[in-house]
């Protein structure tokens, strides 16, 4: 899915300039236009501006036209989220808000740590496919190397680091979705 594309019909449909689009959405008309050409990754906060100012749901942003639900997801469909202090964190199912599971593609550099998420309810499930990464649960520290996982109930603090000089590259599900 092509975010910007999705942004620019919704705005024509209103019957928006950029200009008028970016003043509603408290934006600049550089940066929608840099958005619908798919020149630059749209933080969560900017695409519920853009979508408050268009007066759209996110979730009908994100649900497939068609009406038909859908199954496979290419990564042309992937939403590729600005998160303090990660590489590359990215949505594989756009508009999982709306489902039990919530699958991630989390890629972390040499000492980027994700931010911490405080206890709440549910469940999270972590694959490592690529480098190593240290699992801080509670006053736990683990670590995990390509190949293991980790699953957890997330009633304490717990985030990821990556702490070698190598790329670590994680497919990371939580149930219900949390981000």
């Amino acid at each position: 899915m092509k975010i910007g594309e999705r942004i620019r019909n919704l705005r024509q449909l209103s019957d928006l300039t950029q200009e008028e689009l970016a003043e509603r959405a408290g934006l600049t008309k550089g940066f929608i236009s840099q958005v619908e050409r798919d020149l630059t990754s749209i933080s969560l906060d900017s695409l519920i501006q853009i979508l408050g100012a268009l007066d759209e749901d996110i979730s009908e942003f994100f649900r497939d036209s068609s009406g038909a639900e859908k199954i496979v997801y290419r990564e042309t469909d992937r939403v590729a989220i600005e998160k303090e202090k990660i590489q590359r964190f990215e949505l594989l199912v756009p508009g999982s808000t709306n489902r039990r599971l919530e699958p991630i593609l989390l890629t972390l550099r040499k000492g980027q740590v994700t931010p911490k998420e405080r206890p709440h309810e549910g469940e999270e499930f972590g694959y490592v496919l690529r480098g190593r990464v240290t699992l801080r649960f509670g006053k736990e520290v683990l670590k995990l190397k390509a190949g293991e996982c980790f699953y957890l109930s997330a009633e304490k603090e717990h985030w990821l680091q990556n702490t070698t000089s190598k790329e670590a590259i994680l497919l990371w599900i939580s149930s219900p979705p949390s981000f």
